[in-house]
C-alpha cells in the first residue's frame, strides 16, 4: 500500500493558483501524483482554543492509526490468508483506501460543520474509543476460543508419547475392572517391531500371551497394547526401557475421553459461529475507523494551517502520493517552493521553547508548510 503526504500552503490570490503552482512543479518531473483535498469551512474559534486542540488532535491521530492497525491485524489473524486477500477486505465506504483518500469528501452527516472544532474532535474521539473498546472485548472472546482449540488440535498431532489418545483408543482395547490384570500402552520404534513381537511376552513372567495389538502408527513408530498382571507392571516397565520400548502412562477413562471429544467439537462450533459475525464487524468498523481517521487528519490540517498562516482562513490542502524513488527530491522541491514561509518559525528552530505548528525538533524534520504523512501500510509486513 502507498504512503501519502497531506500538506497545506497559504492561498494566493485564489486557492486554484496555489494548487496549480504546486501541481506544476511536482508533476512535470513525475515526483508525485497530486489530488485536491477539499476541507469545508469550519468554525475556527479562538487561537488559544486551537493551540490546545492541536495537541489533542495529534494524540487522537496516533491513537486512531493504532486502532486501525489492531483491526487489520485481527482480520489478518482470522483470515490466515495472503496479504492481497486481506487488503481486498480493508475498505472504506465500500471502496479501497487509496480511492477513498484521493476522492475524500467531508461527511456532513457524521461531522456537521456547524459544530465547533472541539465538538467535532470529541465526536471523533468518542467514536474511535468505542471501536477500540468493542474490538478488545470481541477479539479476546474469539482469541480464547481459537487458542483453546489450537491447544487441543496440537495435542492431536504430536508424537505417540505426547499426543492425545482420544481418537485412537477404545474401551475394547483395555482390560478394565479386573482385580489382577491391566493393559499398558507401549510406544515401539519402527525398527524394533520384530523385536517387540519376539520379546514382549518374556519381559515378565506375568504377561498374557498374544495380548499385544497395534493401535496406531506414525512416521517414527507404533502404539501397542499389552496385558499383564498388575503386580508385574514395574518389572515390565524396567525391562521394556532396557529394550527401547517406552511404556506410556495412561489410564483409560471413558468419561474424560468423551469430555475431551465434546470440548473440541464445541470449540470448533463456537469458532465457526463467531467467525462470520466477527469478520463482518471488523470490516464495518475498519471502514468507520478509517473514515474517522482521515477526518482527524483533515481537522489537523485545518487547525495547523490557521495556527501557522493566521487569519482570515486561506489555505489550500493537497494530497500528494510521492513516487517512491523520488521522495527526497520531492521534499527538496516543496521546501524550495515554500521557503518564503519560513519567517519566524524557521528562525526559531534552534532555540524553540514552544510548539510551532508543523515543526518538530525531535525525529521529524522541520517543514515550512503544514505536512502530515498518511501511511496506508496498516498490516504488519510478514
Amino acid at each position: 500500500m502507498a504512503e501519502f503526504w497531506l500538506i497545506s500552503a497559504p492561498g494566493e490570490k485564489s486557492n486554484q493558483q496555489s494548487w496549480e503552482r504546486m501541481n506544476t512543479v511536482t508533476t512535470k518531473a513525475n515526483l508525485s501524483s497530486n489530488f485536491k483535498f477539499t476541507i469545508p469551512d469550519l468554525k475556527v474559534g479562538t487561537l488559544d482554543a486551537l493551540v490546545s486542540l492541536s495537541d489533542e488532535l495529534g494524540k487522537l491521530d496516533t491513537f486512531a492509526e493504532s486502532v486501525l492497525k489492531k483491526i487489520a491485524h485481527s482480520m489478518s489473524d482470522m483470515m490466515e490468508d495472503s496479504e492481497d486477500k486481506i487488503q481486498e477486505n480493508l475498505l472504506a465506504n465500500g471502496v479501497d483506501l487509496v480511492t477513498y483518500l484521493t476522492r475524500f469528501q467531508w461527511d456532513m452527516a457524521k461531522y456537521p460543520i456547524q459544530q465547533s472544532l472541539h465538538t467535532l474532535y470529541e465526536v471523533m474521539a468518542k467514536q474511535i474509543t468505542q471501536i477500540d473498546t468493542d474490538l478488545k472485548a470481541r477479539s479476546v472472546a474469539y482469541s480464547n476460543i481459537k487458542a483453546n482449540l489450537q491447544s487441543l488440535e496440537r495435542k492431536a498431532v504430536g508424537n505417540l508419547l505426547t499426543r492425545t489418545l482420544t481418537d485412537i483408543v477404545n474401551k475394547d482395547d483395555f482390560v478394565l475392572d479386573s482385580e489382577y490384570l491391566t493393559t499398558l500402552l507401549v510406544v515401539v520404534p519402527k525398527a524394533n517391531y520384530v523385536m517387540w513381537q519376539k520379546t514382549y511376552e518374556s519381559l515378565s513372567d506375568l504377561v498374557v500371551p498374544r495380548s499385544t495389538k497395534k493401535l496406531m502408527e506414525d512416521s517414527e513408530g507404533g502404539l501397542f497394547t499389552v496385558t499383564l498382571f498388575k503386580k508385574a507392571v514395574d518389572e515390565f516397565k524396567a525391562k521394556a526401557r532396557e529394550n527401547k520400548f517406552v511404556v506410556r502412562e495412561f489410564n483409560f477413562n471413558e468419561k474424560e475421553l468423551q469430555s475431551e471429544k465434546e470440548e473440541m467439537t464445541r470449540l470448533a462450533a463456537d469458532k465457526k459461529q463467531q467467525y462470520g459475525p466477527l469478520l463482518r464487524w471488523l470490516k464495518v468498523n475498519f471502514s468507520e475507523a478509517f473514515i474517522a481517521w482521515i477526518h482527524v487528519k483533515a481537522l489537523r490540517v485545518s487547525v495547523e494551517s490557521v495556527l501557522r498562516y493566521g487569519l482570515p482562513v486561506n489555505f489550500q490542502a493537497v494530497l500528494l502520493q510521492p513516487n517512491k524513488k523520488s521522495m527526497k527530491r520531492l521534499r527538496g522541491v516543496l521546501n524550495a517552493l515554500y521557503k518564503h514561509l519560513d519567517g519566524v518559525a524557521a528562525a526559531s528552530v534552534a532555540d524553540a521553547v514552544v510548539d510551532i505548528p508543523g515543526l518538530s525538533i525531535g525525529n521529524q524534520d522541520y517543514y515550512s508548510y503544514v505536512c502530515f504523512k498518511i501511511d496506508l501500510n496498516l498490516i504488519d509486513q510478514k
